[in-house]
């Protein structure tokens, strides 16, 4: 049976790439993150935006994070990156964190400046 590591390694060697170069592009986009204000989709603790301080591997510390129960009026979070909420008054976003450490991190989009006023003066979502 052919794994799925098997896989990606054939269809790397049919592109002519290696996985150690596609490990280094991906090392190099992420180093690029540091101090940036991103989104961040995990697996299975949902959605933060906050400055991404360090990455190692599908773990990323941040800070000044905010989780996103639920937004509007932007189809997917590469649109909310982009362009924000056009309704950031009806998108569920939680209390700010100091600092957090998310796991399963498997999503991460960097937050045009113009945005993150927005995200960050958004109301606090409380139930």
């Amino acid at each position: 049976m052919i794994t799925e590591e098997i896989k990606q390694s054939l269809i790397l060697s049919l592109l002519g790439m290696g996985a150690d170069s596609v490990v280094k592009k991906e090392n190099q986009i992420a180093s690029e993150l540091i101090g940036k204000i991103c989104l961040f989709r995990t697996y299975s603790a949902g959605v933060h935006f906050g400055k991404l301080v360090e990455r190692d591997g599908r773990e990323c510390l941040v800070t000044d994070s905010r989780r996103i129960y639920s937004w509007v009026k932007a189809c997917s979070l590469s649109q909310l990156a982009m362009e924000g909420s056009k309704d950031f008054d009806n998108c569920k976003i939680a209390t700010l964190v100091n600092a957090i450490l998310l796991t399963e991190v498997i999503e991460i989009i960097p937050v045009v400046e113009s945005v993150v006023k927005d995200f960050y003066g958004a109301k606090i979502w409380k139930s």
